[in-house]
């Protein structure tokens, strides 16, 4: 029995190394997402195990969402289980009232997921194992997912508002090699009552959908998770030729839409799926793609052509597609002054403000000095001179040379000097304010929140 309890233990820890191995480099911040389920409790017995060998740290979540009447206890056994092992613990709090349209489930994996993305770590390290994919895999099926719903939860993927990359190292192992983990290793762990609950569908196709399919398909699992498996090489494939795609329809932040139209709808949906991804914006379905690219491919180059999606609105602009954050509304107007920080956050305009160091270019350091410097946004009728040898202009005249979209225009804070308007980022400096050959000078940029 003895060596029956080694043998499980090692095959399990070797699964798990096995997957870590491609990723981690010796000083890894890991982050283990635990709930006190036996399949987070036994991922964190294994990672234990592995830190030092593997010379990585180890580091635990547990997010608290407030469902449970239990969650309290939770909280405790997760506590006291990370202190026997000398795993440093922290407990969240979250609030799923803001993602309720997504379902008790739904809401709870997004306040989840956000709460592990705000925690400092080089990689966020979750349990979920083969039978999840499985169930995963029957309900994008039941939804009609497309190849990359079908091909399940991904082994390592980036993870939305961090720089962190998430893991999941148990899913080539099936449930009952993990509580045969647990029962061998002495473990305990707490039992949620909810996974009890059929009416969340997750649960239904646990315990009714998989056994019925099982008892005419007795591999079914292992199949199900070689599709998933198949279909993920797929989506990577996918990837790669959007990609290729992108390469060819965009400039600067935006789609040509023309360029788009040639690639046929398809492809041309393959790229806006792929450019939501790489600007961490929600996955608007096919459905609402395909209505983008219909309102897209419309005759004019109107602004007023919108499509929104959970925060996010696509807009054509003089024949270019757009993507952006809707904006958050405000009953006051923004107005800040300056310190002198090198990079200025500005949430309520959604960017970050920089100003970098360089001679003889940009708004001059010396001049800047003379009187308080204030960043504000614009209400209209600003006029400002960029070129000596012709008079002031409108930011509106000029903002329409420079093709800069309408509804951006509100959104870039301009930069002035007591009452004068001395900077606007994207269009220069007044040329009054510019900073001569030599001088110590300051550019002035905006980059929005991507």
């Amino acid at each position: 029995m003895a060596s029956s309890r080694k043998s499980n233990s090692a095959d399990l820890r070797g699964a798990v190394a096995a997957s870590l191995r491609p990723s981690l480099v010796p000083g890894s911040n890991l982050l283990l997402g635990l709930s006190g389920g036996v399949d987070s409790m036994v991922l964190l017995d294994v990672l234990t195990h592995l830190a030092p060998s593997m010379r990585f740290s180890l580091r635990a979540l547990h997010v608290d969402h407030g469902i449970s009447p239990n969650s309290g206890r939770w909280a405790e056994f997760c506590a006291t289980a990370c202190r026997s092992v000398g795993v440093p613990l922290a407990v969240e709090a979250v609030d799923i009232a803001p993602y309720r349209a997504l379902g008790v489930e739904g809401a709870a994996r997004q306040a989840r997921y956000e709460a592990l993305a705000r925690q400092p770590a080089d990689f966020i390290v979750l349990a979920q194992h083969r039978d999840d994919q499985v169930e995963t895999v029957l309900l994008q099926l039941a939804r009609g997912g497309g190849v990359r719903g079908l091909a399940g939860m991904p082994a390592s993927r980036a993870v939305r508002g961090s720089s962190a990359r998430l893991l999941r190292p148990l899913l080539s192992v099936t449930r009952t090699e993990i509580e045969a983990y647990a029962r061998d290793r002495d473990l305990k762990w707490v039992e949620d009552e909810s996974n009890a609950n059929l009416a969340l569908r997750r649960n239904f196709v646990r315990a009714r959908v998989l056994p019925m399919l099982e008892s005419v398909f007795p591999a079914l699992r292992a199949a199900i998770a070689r599709s998933a498996a198949n279909l993920s090489e797929a989506a990577e494939l996918l990837d790669v030729m959007a990609d290729t795609d992108l390469a060819t329809v965009a400039s600067d932040d935006a789609l040509d839409v023309h360029g788009l139209r040639a690639l046929g709808e398809a492809r041309s949906r393959n790229v806006l799926r792929r450019w939501c991804e790489l600007r961490n914006a929600p996955w608007p379905g096919s459905a609402r793609l395909l209505e983008v690219l219909r309102q897209a491919g419309q005759a004019g180059t109107a602004a007023g052509v919108a499509v929104n999606c959970r925060g996010w609105t696509f807009r054509r602009y003089r024949g270019m597609l757009y993507l952006d954050r809707d904006a958050a509304f405000r009953s006051a107007p923004f107005r800040e002054d300056w310190s002198g920080d090198p990079a200025v956050p500005i949430l309520e305009l959604g960017g970050i403000l920089r100003f970098k160091p360089e001679a003889g270019r940009g708004l001059s350091v010396a001049r800047l000095h003379s009187r308080a410097v204030s960043l504000r946004e614009r209400h209209g009728g600003e006029r400002i001179q960029l070129d000596s040898r012709r008079p002031h202009r409108t930011l509106k005249n000029l903002f329409q040379e420079s093709a800069t979209p309408p509804w951006r225009r509100h959104r870039i804070p301009l930069v002035y000097c007591g009452d004068e308007l001395v900077c606007v980022p994207g269009l220069g400096e007044d040329c009054e304010w510019r900073a001569s050959d030599e001088e110590p000078g300051l550019i002035v940029s905006w980059e929005p929140f991507r």
